[in-house]
């Protein structure tokens, strides 16, 4: 994945929609692969689940580093999680250098920025205008209309698979701590509303 959205953020900066779109579909058939293995572990029981869940330490998200990279590349950075993270000085790099490079969400403006559709970093009500200028005359900006629902199809399926793991963790150990030593599906539930794009959201309510 981390690859895949790689490839997308940089093809959008190079201004290939059509790559980028390809690009994009190919990642949302890895992400149905993650949500489709969710339903193999429900067919477990509890009692058998709880056999083998001892020996998942340190196999939670909570404590993944590369989830993280996946989350700061698509849009949704958090610098705490440099110092829960981070155990060596490789992993803290990696986190570093994806806070500090470009997201999809940039690569997708410079996208529209390169077709005549300002989106200014400072100005929301710019970006607004361009984005429904997109959806309105879809004809005109075609591609680029086509890369923003992927996007969102992407966030989309990332918050799927946010809400069917948590039923899965209550399905097999309730409110029980988490693996990673976190308040397991308490925690889990608070990272529900969150967003790649919430600007694509809610472009839907100005059309």
């Amino acid at each position: 994945m981390l690859f895949e959205l790689e490839s997308i953020r940089d093809l959008m900066f190079a201004g290939a929609s059509q790559r980028a779109r390809h690009y994009l579909e190919r990642l949302h058939t890895i992400e149905n692969v993650l949500i489709s293995q969710i339903p193999v572990l429900e067919t477990m029981s509890p009692q058998d689940f709880l056999e083998f869940r001892s020996h998942l330490a340190p196999a939670s998200g909570f404590q993944s580093v590369q989830f993280r990279e996946i989350e700061f590349i698509s849009g949704l950075k958090d610098p705490r999680y440099l110092e829960r993270l981070a155990t060596s000085g490789d992993e803290r790099s990696r986190l570093e250098r994806r806070l500090d490079e470009p997201t999809l969400w940039d690569g997708f403006c410079a996208l529209l920025d390169q077709r005549g559709l300002p989106m200014p970093r400072d100005d929301e009500e710019a970006r607004r205008d361009s984005l429904v200028r997109l959806a309105r005359d879809r004809d005109t900006f075609i591609d680029e209309f086509h890369v923003s629902e992927a996007l969102l199809t992407h966030d989309e399926f990332f918050a799927l698979w946010r809400y069917r793991h948590v039923l899965m963790v209550e399905r097999q150990i309730g409110s029980k701590t988490g693996t990673g030593g976190s308040t397991g599906a308490t925690y889990l539930r608070t990272t529900l509303d969150k967003r790649f794009y919430p600007e694509l959201w809610a472009l839907r309510s100005y059309l």
